[in-house]
């Protein structure tokens, strides 16, 4: 066990910790500008102590730069990996958490993004919402919808990207659900 207790993450110390902790959970090298967003998203380490705790880490090997398809990687080394593990509980677990968390949505929200094309197109009498829902390099799906407004049209687009192959699925499941109606025949 540790002799001393980080009480907030007030402390570039408390930062190096978390980004190392964050790396190994992610188990995988993520962009440099994605681990600053997360990292300010998250509340749990300022701008300055990130700054000072990157530039550390990278001073002393714990992480290094990888350039890859034009974007810079945050790879963690085995020396960042033993640190995360020894110096982990230093860092109250509240806040480990809540970094975890921020980066977790971070991703799904990338994935999301990635499964659907949304804009809104004004039209003559309100808006059209183009979704194109894909999966991979499929396209599966391609619709317009009305909206009477532009508070409308915004709503949908948020709800649908909320979980787009959940939003494709259910319309699929709807047409598929479908049966010929047969009128009824009571006056003859």
């Amino acid at each position: 066990m540790n002799d001393f207790l980080i009480t907030e993450t007030d402390s570039p110390h408390a930062a190096k910790v978390l980004l190392c902790f964050l790396l190994e959970k992610l188990n995988r090298p993520v962009e440099e500008t994605q681990l600053y967003e997360i990292s300010m998203r998250s509340g749990v380490i300022n701008y300055f102590h990130y700054t000072e705790a990157m530039e550390d880490l990278l001073k002393n090997g714990s992480v290094t730069r990888q350039e890859r398809d034009k974007k810079t990687y945050i790879v963690l080394e085995e020396k960042g990996r033993l640190g995360a593990d020894y110096f982990n509980d230093t860092v109250p677990y509240y806040f480990r958490k809540q970094l975890l968390a921020e980066a977790l949505r971070y991703f799904a929200r990338l994935e999301r993004e990635s499964e659907a094309d949304i804009e809104i197109l004004p039209q003559e009498n309100g808006y059209e919402v183009r979704c194109m829902i894909k999966d991979g390099k499929l396209d599966l799906m391609n619709i317009g919808l009305y909206a009477p407004d532009t508070d409308q049209a915004q709503l949908l687009k948020e709800k649908i990207m909320l979980d787009p192959l959940g939003f494709y699925n259910k319309v699929v499941g709807y047409a598929l659900g479908l049966e010929e109606q047969i009128p009824e025949i009571n006056d003859i």
